[in-house]
C-alpha cells in the first residue's frame, strides 16, 4: 500500500453552488485556469491534469441546452489535490444538487453582487447548515454596477443566518473595480486586465501598501479616500475572524472578485485553501470513521443510468471516506449483504472515461452498478464493516399522478419509473396500499417531469399518463408507527407513503399544514426525509 495518508493530507473536496446565473460556471472555469488544468478558459489540456464528468449525455439536454446533473473535476495546485463538485445551476435540477453536497467538504457560494442573496441561495445554504459544513461566500461580478459590500454582508446574516467575515476588500465596483484589499496582509491588490481575451488567461497582480504614496494615482482619489475609510470602519467594528467557528460552518469568510476577468480569484483559491481542511470524518453506525483509516469505506451519492447508448448501462458516483482505493480490491456492499469487485473504477474526462488505478479518501470515482446500488449505499472492506448515515431526501415542489397508457407494458413501467427513481432525479410514492400501476412522481422543477415522460419513452419504450396535482407542500411523518388514517386532516391533504413504506402527507396549502399541526397532539412533520 502506498503512502495513503500523504495523499489524503493533499485532497480537499467542495462543492460550488449558486442561484442560476450569479457565475458559478465561469468561477469553476477560472478556478482550473489558475489551477493548470487548462491554458486558456474553455480548453483542456491533458488528461493526467484534470479528470472530470460532463453530464450532457442525453438528447433532451442537447436539444435544451441544459445540464442537468453534476459533475467532478480533479486538479492539483501547488501542493494540493483538489476535488470540485460543479452542481447543476437550474434550480429544477437542484435536488441533484442537494444530494452533491453530501459528498463534499465544504462549500463554496457564489453570490451576484448586483442581485444579493437569492432564492436558491437560501435553498443550498439550508442543506450546508444540516451538514454543519464550512461555507467560503465569493461575491462575483464586481466587475458590473453592484450593491454596497456593507448591504451585502448584512444581507447574508440577516437572510441566511450566519456570521460573515471579509477576507478582502472590493476597490470600486463596475468600470471602476480596481482590485481588493487584502485584510490579513494589509495590501492592496490591484488587477489589470486584458482587453481582448475576456478572462481566457491569467492576470497580472500588484500589491502595494496602504500608504503607498503611489496608489493616489493608481486608483484615484475618490477610491483610495473610501478605502481609507472602509478600512478603519472594518477594523474596528468587524467580525472577529475564527477559523473554528469557520470550520464549524458559524462564520463564512467573504471574498469579492469577479470570475469573468479573473480579478480576486488566485487570492481567493490561495485563502480557501489555507482555511479549509483534510477530507473531513464522516458518521457511520461504529462511531465516526476517520479518513486516515486504513480500511477502504465510501458512499453512493448518485446514479446516472444509460450513460453510454451502446451498452444501457449505470454508473454509481461514490465519495470515498476513509484509506485508500486499488482498481479490482473487493470490497463488501453492505445494503446488498454481499462482496463484490469493483474492477473498473473511473473518472470521466468530457465524453471519454479514464479507468484509475488507485484513489484516496476524499476522492469521487464511478463504478459500473449492474442494478444493485441505491443512492446512499455503503461499501466497505470486510475486515471493517459499518454503514453511513443515508442521504435524506428532499421535498418535491410539484407533483403528477403517472401511470402507463398500454397496460400490457405495466413491467417496463414499473422497471423505468422504479430505476430513474434509484437514480433520485424524481420521487415516487403511492396511496396507501396501493399498486405501482399508477403512482404519485414528485420533482423539484417542472422540467424534471419532462425529462422522466422522454427517458420512459425513448429509454423504456413507455407511453404515459400524466396529471398535475394541485399540491405544493409534503411532509413526512416521523413516527412510523402513526397510522395516517388517525389523523385529523383537511379534506383536501392527502395520505401517501413512499417505496420504502414511510408515510407522508400532501397539502395544498401552508394553512392545511397548519391545521394538521394544531389538529394532531404529538405530530411531528419533516422536509426531509428519511434515509
Amino acid at each position: 500500500m502506498s503512502n495513503y495518508k500523504a495523499e489524503i493530507k493533499k485532497r480537499r473536496t467542495f462543492a460550488i453552488i449558486s442561484h442560476p446565473d450569479a457565475g458559478k460556471t465561469t468561477l469553476t472555469e477560472k478556478l482550473l485556469l489558475y489551477g493548470g488544468a487548462i491554458q486558456q478558459a474553455g480548453m483542456v489540456k491533458g488528461k493526467r491534469h484534470m479528470r472530470h464528468a460532463v453530464s450532457d449525455w442525453m438528447e433532451i439536454e442537447k436539444q435544451r441546452g441544459i445540464s442537468v446533473t453534476s459533475s467532478v473535476m480533479q486538479f492539483e495546485y501547488h501542493d494540493y489535490c483538489i476535488n470540485i463538485l460543479d452542481t447543476p445551476g437550474h434550480q429544477d435540477f437542484s435536488e441533484d444538487t442537494y444530494r452533491t453536497l453530501m459528498a463534499a467538504d465544504s462549500a463554496v457560494m457564489v453570490i451576484d453582487a448586483g442581485k444579493g442573496v437569492e432564492k436558491q441561495t437560501r435553498k443550498l445554504f439550508k442543506v450546508c447548515t444540516l451538514r454543519h459544513i464550512p461555507i467560503f461566500t465569493f461575491i462575483n461580478k464586481m466587475d458590473r454596477d453592484a450593491r454596497s459590500p456593507y448591504d451585502l454582508l448584512d444581507e447574508i446574516e440577516r437572510e441566511l443566518g450566519i456570521k460573515t467575515y471579509s477576507v478582502n476588500w472590493p476597490i470600486g465596483s463596475g468600470k471602476e473595480f480596481k482590485g481588493v484589499y487584502d485584510r490579513a496582509s494589509r495590501k492592496i491588490l490591484t488587477f489589470t486586465a486584458e482587453e481582448t481575451a475576456n478572462g481566457a488567461h491569467q492576470v497580472a497582480e500588484a500589491a502595494s501598501d496602504l500608504n503607498d504614496s503611489r496608489l493616489k494615482d493608481l486608483l484615484g482619489e475618490s477610491l483610495l479616500s473610501t478605502l481609507q475609510d472602509d478600512v478603519e470602519l472594518l477594523d474596528g467594528a468587524g467580525e472577529e475572524f475564527s477559523l473554528d467557528d469557520v470550520r464549524a460552518g458559524k462564520l463564512s469568510p467573504v471574498f469579492f472578485g469577479s470570475a469573468l476577468t479573473n480579478f480576486g480569484v488566485e487570492p481567493f483559491l490561495q485563502e480557501f485553501l489555507k482555511m479549509t481542511t483534510t477530507p473531513l470524518p464522516r458518521e457511520a453506525d461504529i462511531g465516526l470513521v476517520d479518513p486516515m483509516d486504513n480500511h477502504f469505506s465510501a458512499f453512493v451519492f448518485k446514479i446516472q443510468a444509460n450513460m453510454n447508448k451502446a451498452h444501457r448501462d449505470r454508473i454509481a458516483f461514490m465519495r470515498i471516506c476513509s484509506g485508500e482505493f486499488d482498481r479490482g480490491m473487493e470490497v463488501y456492499h453492505v445494503q446488498g449483504d454481499r462482496k463484490m469487485k469493483l474492477m473498473a473504477p473511473q473518472q470521466l474526462m468530457a465524453e471519454q472515461r479514464e479507468v484509475i488505478d488507485h484513489a484516496y479518501a476524499g476522492d469521487i470515482i464511478g463504478v459500473f452498478d449492474p442494478g444493485v446500488f441505491s443512492i446512499g449505499d455503503t461499501l466497505c472492506t470486510t475486515a471493517k464493516k459499518l454503514r453511513f448515515g443515508g442521504i435524506p431526501t428532499f421535498a418535491p415542489e410539484h407533483f403528477a399522478r403517472v401511470s402507463p397508457k398500454d397496460t400490457m407494458k405495466r413491467k417496463q413501467f414499473v422497471k423505468g419509473i422504479s430505476q430513474i427513481a434509484q437514480e433520485g432525479a424524481i420521487q415516487v410514492f403511492q396511496e396507501l396500499n396501493g399498486s405501482m400501476e399508477e403512482v404519485i412522481v414528485g420533482v423539484v422543477g417542472v422540467l424534471q417531469f419532462d425529462v422522466l415522460e422522454y427517458r420512459l419513452e425513448n429509454e423504456y419504450k413507455v407511453d404515459i399518463y400524466m396529471e398535475n396535482l394541485s399540491y405544493e407542500y409534503i411532509r413526512w411523518i416521523d413516527d412510523d408507527e402513526l397510522d395516517p388514517k388517525t389523523l385529523d386532516l383537511t379534506s383536501d391533504t392527502r395520505r401517501i407513503q413512499d417505496l420504502k413504506g414511510h408515510h407522508l402527507l400532501l397539502f395544498s396549502s401552508e394553512w392545511n399544514i397548519r391545521w394538521a399541526n394544531e389538529h394532531n397532539k404529538g405530530l411531528t412533520l419533516s422536509e426531509f426525509g428519511k434515509a
